[in-house]
């Protein structure tokens, strides 16, 4: 990989010649700079970030965690981050915690190694003080924060919605799966969903689970059936589990929606691919990527933001994991 010596050397110029090029600052004579250039091309050289960042005091990096790559929905995320970065000239560094709080803590570690500006973070601790103690703007996706700029999706209508529908589709014995108790969006549509269900007299019982994974959806999903059998309708805590739960409940003979229905929590591409087609609750993710992007460019570039907590509306997607009723 070639550094800037070797364009120095090739263009026959000093590295600060080649440095003033670069950044754009200081007087370079045009056929100097046509010869810096043309060895850039020549060499295939792209400028260290991190080298740069430090030389001019601030970078252009951006520090984005994640709790689950695996999981679809929050890939949807992150492209919305990174196209609005793009747009803007800013750069990822990208962290994948597995929810776990010692790589959450080692992946901040990195990104201030690395000289970010800002972290944008879908964290389920947002007052621990490894994000209380930064110097540096941070804005929490797809959770939410009393007192930090945050963006984040009404998950507790969204819940509310979920358990509405489902009643008035004529399911008589609810299963409502409980979300990891440490994430804070998942217990929101929990008890946005039991609101509703105990406003409406509705026959239900709850099923705690302890993880979103792909790996343990289908574990949970047998535990469904296995617990309560008797089960026709289904309000899964995002549409991973929800997919888990449409899988075996083919598996045991049951029809869907004729014998459960089921309603999901995201709305992620595979949603619509599954058979039959999922029916859940619709969160922006895409345009809440984005928009978190652009509280913290707003941030770091000292802008006058008037909103800094900022929440999405959510949606049912009827689709055939539900019975059709009249409008």
């Amino acid at each position: 990989m070639a550094t800037i010596k070797d364009v120095a050397n090739q263009a026959g110029v000093s590295v600060a010649t080649v440095s003033r090029v670069l950044n754009g600052n200081g007087y370079v004579h045009e056929d100097t700079r046509s010869k810096v250039e043309q060895s850039i091309r020549e060499l295939n050289y792209t400028p260290n970030e991190v080298a740069r960042s430090l030389y001019k005091r601030k970078s252009k990096l951006i520090g984005l965690l994640l709790p689950d790559i695996m999981n679809p929905y929050f890939p949807q995320l992150a492209r919305g981050v990174e196209d609005e970065m793009q747009e803007n000239d800013y750069r990822l560094i990208f962290g994948n915690s597995d929810e776990s709080k010692k790589k959450e803590m080692e992946y901040i570690q990195t990104f201030v190694q690395n000289n970010v500006v800002g972290v944008i973070s879908s964290t389920n601790d947002p007052d621990a003080d490894m994000y209380t103690g930064l110097n540096i703007p941070v804005v929490f996706l797809d959770r939410t924060s009393s007192d930090r700029p945050s963006v984040y999706a009404d998950g507790r209508q969204g819940g509310r919605i979920a358990a509405e529908e489902i009643v008035r589709r004529g399911s008589k014995a609810v299963t409502v799966i409980q979300g990891p108790a440490d994430v804070r969006p998942a217990q929101e549509r929990f008890e946005g969903a039991v609101e509703v269900l105990e406003q409406q007299a509705a026959a239900y019982q709850v099923l705690k689970t302890t993880s979103f994974s792909l790996t343990d959806a289908e574990e949970f999903a047998q535990k469904v059936f296995s617990e309560y059998p008797d089960t026709d309708g289904i309000i899964a805590s995002n549409d991973i589990m929800a997919s888990a739960v449409v899988k075996e409940a083919f598996r045991l003979g049951k029809r869907v929606p004729e014998d459960v229905q089921i309603i999901g929590f995201d709305d992620i591409l595979l949603s619509r691919l599954l058979a039959p087609p999922l029916s859940t609750i619709h969160q922006p993710a895409y345009e809440m990527g984005r928009e978190a992007a652009r509280l913290l460019i707003g941030l770091i570039e000292g802008q006058r933001i008037e909103k800094s907590n900022i929440e999405f509306s959510v949606e049912f997607i009827e689709r055939q994991t539900t019975r059709k009723v009249e409008s």
